[in-house]
């Protein structure tokens, strides 16, 4: 049986990035009706930053040269160290235990929210594979971003994304399904370009729902 964790990190309640991750969230539910899901809104619940207790849970883990959640709580030496483990071994079990994980999220500032930022801090201890998952990023971008785009270069979201994913925990195959352009809904020097993100955003629900049947 396989599980989906669905994260989202807008913090808009109704975002694009939210629609995106829910049209692939519904078709995997509905083509896995007995599936596990869990899901976190990381907007409106955030996960707290990491601190200096949580660096000493990663010498130690270090020290045990891979990533033994089982063995880690006998290895606290402090408080301080047993509450960064009792932030961090809730989401790190969430994690593990899914077969595939999605996100939505939007674009801000050319790279990716903070609250998404400090959930990734707390899963990523060394000695982590987490090769044989799927993820897919569902965003949403103010501008267009695509190869060939003015500001292409710019895009350090999935970028980032990408590259963690690959270098950290080996995941080789990230799919992105990208919503551009969507600062045409309020920007009025953007607006002749509303019909090209209407465009972008029902291909990317669309795609979003075709690849959920392929997961």
């Amino acid at each position: 049986m396989s599980t989906l964790l669905h994260l989202d990190a807008s913090a808009r309640r109704r975002s694009i990035s939210r629609a995106v991750s829910a049209a692939f969230a519904e078709a995997w539910r509905a083509e896995n009706p007995e599936g596990g899901y869990v899901y976190r809104d990381l907007a409106a619940h955030p996960v707290p930053f990491i601190g200096e207790a949580w660096t000493e849970l990663c010498d130690t883990v270090l020290a045990l040269g891979r990533t033994d959640l089982d063995r880690l709580p006998e290895l606290v030496r402090t408080p301080a160290q047993a509450n960064a483990l009792a932030i961090a071994a809730p989401l790190l079990r969430e994690l593990l235990a899914a077969d595939v994980i999605l996100i939505g999220t939007p674009m801000y500032n050319y790279s990716i929210p903070a609250s998404l930022k400090a959930w990734l801090d707390q899963v990523t201890f060394p000695r982590m594979s987490l090769g044989h998952r799927r993820f897919v990023v569902a965003t949403a971008r103010g501008g267009s971003y695509s190869p060939g785009a003015p500001k292409a270069a710019y895009d350090y979201q999935e970028r980032f994304l990408r590259d963690f994913f690959a270098g950290h925990y080996a995941v080789e195959d990230t799919v992105f399904v990208n919503a551009e352009l969507a600062n045409s809904r309020q920007d009025p020097l953007m607006a002749q370009l509303r019909g090209k993100h209407d465009a972008s955003y029902a291909a990317a629900i669309e795609a979003a729902g075709n690849l959920a049947k392929e997961y």
